[in-house]
């Protein structure tokens, strides 16, 4: 009999230490109250339609490392009446095998008008839209835009010329498209997150990764809850 149970056991102790939050991360909202949540995959207003595996609540984690340096983000931000929006952090790894499966599914379009308008989907996985691993799952990427916190407007995200998720080439940070404002907006978004040691990608304005981030190789997969 306790031969059968000793698997068991030992079945339902690892279960719980993958589901496990590591060491070295913090709640976002904790450390940084006034920042505002837009968690988009833990609902269906994202390109999937639905939420995503592994947000099971809308909670926003990232290294320690990541989390203190946008708490100083917002701390600076605040005093020109702005501050941080955040659509993603820590992103686990069954939440980008979630987007392998449904990119691969080319009959699920529903999003389509929405997030991508001008692209196929079977293109996404070769023009990089989707792919099978994702920096948020180290912990120290993050998906962020600017808005204002001045009395009457208080929320409103800056013009950024498009919105986050759009697959195309006007999300690009550096794209000419779009007007002299939205450019600037851009740029001051890009411009506070370099200052703070966050690298910018360049296909996305909302996307930025910290550069020294203390797991560089490791993609973690504990949910969000």
């Amino acid at each position: 009999m306790k031969r059968m149970f000793l698997p068991l056991f030992l079945g339902l102790i690892l279960s719980s230490f993958l589901k496990a939050q590591p060491e070295g991360f913090l709640d976002v909202k904790k450390l940084i109250p006034d920042i505002v949540l837009d968690l988009r995959y833990t609902g269906s207003h994202n390109f999937v339609g639905k939420p995503v595996d592994g947000y099971i609540s809308k909670r926003c984690f990232l290294t320690s490392e990541a989390a203190t340096a946008l708490q100083k983000i917002q701390e600076k931000l605040k005093n020109f009446g702005l501050g941080l929006k955040v659509y993603d952090a820590y992103r686990p790894q069954r939440a980008v095998d979630h987007f392998v499966r449904w990119a691969k599914v080319l009959n699920d379009t529903i999003m389509k008008r929405e997030f991508y308008p001008d692209v196929k989907k079977e293109d996404l996985f070769a023009k990089g839209y989707i792919a099978d691993k994702s920096g948020h799952s180290r912990g120290s990427a993050v998906d962020v835009t600017i808005i204002s916190l001045k009395p009457g407007e208080e929320g409103r995200e800056l013009d950024m010329g498009c919105y986050f998720d759009y697959f195309g080439t006007i999300s690009w940070p550096m794209d000419t498209t779009i007007n002299i404002n939205q450019r600037a907006n851009r740029m001051l978004l890009r411009e506070i997150m370099m200052k703070y040691g966050f690298e910018p990608y360049p296909c996305e304005w909302w996307h930025f990764r910290l550069i020294n981030e203390p797991y560089p190789d490791t993609y973690f997969d504990f949910p969000v809850q």
